[in-house]
């Protein structure tokens, strides 16, 4: 009965709360767009992003990653390498207001429990939605004339480490796909704006986070059985 009652209580943890540890922190970096209006530099942050988000760990090689992330998206043609670019003039500013969910998998083992340093790149991917105002351009001044939201696919590659006990920081760059071409105006859904449509409508708009995660760790240390 006190072997069955020991295994038991070995097993346990794992039903109620599968071993596994939790992180919550802030997001602070920089953004920047990649579409048909301004630079063409895939990395280039010049705006401010902040964000707050919380991770499930559930298992040294993976865990599950919810955030909110917000960010102004700007971009100016005069900072494009383009010439044709650079004469036309554009600029523009949008807000995006994201939230993501996914899957975070490290190519290391990264056990929280074992309080050992510990560093390993990462690697996210998952599903965001984001809200953003519909622009259009018109004789080179852009304009608002609606609010809309959109999906897109977060590409993230990163390097962590935990820097003491309860802390782990964390730097990291996050490509987003949109499912929208008009974060800077360029392709206007309404079609009372189809003649202020430009550029090449057939990609969508890219934005990039570029920044640190700092989270604090908390969460039941799994029982582990003695042989």
């Amino acid at each position: 009965m006190k072997k069955i009652f020991n295994l038991l209580l070995c097993f346990f943890p794992f039903i109620t709360l599968n071993a596994q540890i939790h992180e919550i922190g802030v997001f602070l970096g920089g953004s920047n767009f990649i579409g048909d209006v301004g630079s063409t530099t895939y990395i280039a942050p010049d705006k401010l992003a902040v964000g707050v988000l919380y991770k499930w760990n559930k298992s040294p090689r993976h865990s599950y990653r919810f955030s909110f992330t917000n960010s102004t998206i700007a971009g100016k043609d005069s900072k494009s390498e383009e010439s044709s670019r650079n004469k036309r003039g554009f600029s523009f500013k949008n807000n995006v207001r994201e939230l993501s969910a996914g899957l975070e998998f490290n190519f290391f083992d990264f056990n929280l429990h074992d309080e050992d340093l510990k560093i390993t790149p990462y690697i996210f991917s998952g599903l965001n939605y984001f809200r953003y105002d519909e622009l259009y351009i018109e004789n080179g001044i852009t304009e608002k004339y609606d609010s809309s939201g959109s999906f897109a696919i977060p590409i993230i590659l990163g390097i962590k480490s935990n820097i003491s006990r309860d802390f782990v920081l964390a730097a990291e760059i996050g490509a987003r796909y949109t499912f929208t071409d008009n974060i800077d105006g360029s392709n206007p859904k309404n079609e009372s704006f189809s003649d202020n449509r430009f550029g090449n409508l057939n990609n969508n708009d890219w934005y990039v986070f570029t920044g640190v995660t700092l989270t604090y760790t908390f969460g039941q240390k799994p029982c582990y059985c003695a042989e």
